[in-house]
């Protein structure tokens, strides 16, 4: 048994979000399709952003939400200006993996986001998403105002009320600034549908969680 732990364990490691940090490893030509971006009308739509692990698996978990009209990997919670990928990878910096979610507020709520934010992670693990582990990695709910603080609070205290999770590490921090990740990270599960972390770390994640709220797909 310990010899099959060792050899999963592993398996895990190599698959970590963290082992491409180069855009010509990114690639997968076998699965890559092109994307063709819809121009957003930004005066009918929110922003919500949050850090629950790897944001290849974030990403694509909300871009699956009704009424998110886009989502873009990238960088937010710590003070460095213009955080590259190889440094985020260092586990130095005081930046995590976070997405910017574009949304409609007629048709998904924040309170929903936080929602899937919460049914798509587990936020008891401190500083760690299954096999990435790091303080690049911890779960951040951002709140751009005090109602959005209070919402966040709200789901926080219930579901440790209902005794959810064993603890929760989230932190709940206010929004700052947001930096793009390099643009090969953007739509990278959609882009690498065969790349191994995504077959093994991020579909399942998303499957899992669509099966925990089917009711907000699209």
């Amino acid at each position: 048994m310990k010899n099959v732990l060792l050899i999963l364990t592993t398996f895990f490691a190599l698959q970590s979000c963290a082992r491409i940090n180069d855009p010509s490893e990114s690639t997968d030509n076998k699965g890559s399709q092109e994307f063709v971006k819809i121009p957003i009308d930004k005066s009918q739509t929110d922003t919500a952003y949050f850090a629950a692990g790897c944001f290849w698996c974030v990403e694509a978990i909300y871009e699956s939400v009704r009424g998110v009209i886009e989502v873009e990997s990238g960088y937010s919670g710590g003070v460095i200006k213009n955080p590259t990928y190889e440094q985020i990878c260092t586990g130095k910096l005081k930046h995590a993996e976070a997405v910017k979610v574009i949304y409609d507020p007629k048709k998904v709520s924040f309170s929903t986001l936080v929602d899937v934010f919460f049914n798509s992670h587990d936020p008891s693990t401190l500083n760690r998403q299954g096999p990435d582990s790091g303080p690049q990695y911890r779960s951040i709910a951002f709140y751009q105002t005090d109602e959005e603080k209070v919402i966040v609070n709200d789901k926080i205290k219930a579901l440790k009320e209902a005794g959810t999770f064993s603890k929760i590490t989230t932190e709940v921090k206010a929004f700052e600034v947001f930096y793009k990740a390099e643009e090969y990270h953007q739509d990278y599960e959609k882009n690498n549908p065969n790349q191994g972390y995504i077959r093994a770390v991020s579909i399942p994640r998303l499957n899992k969680f669509k099966e925990k709220m089917p009711e907000v797909l699209k």
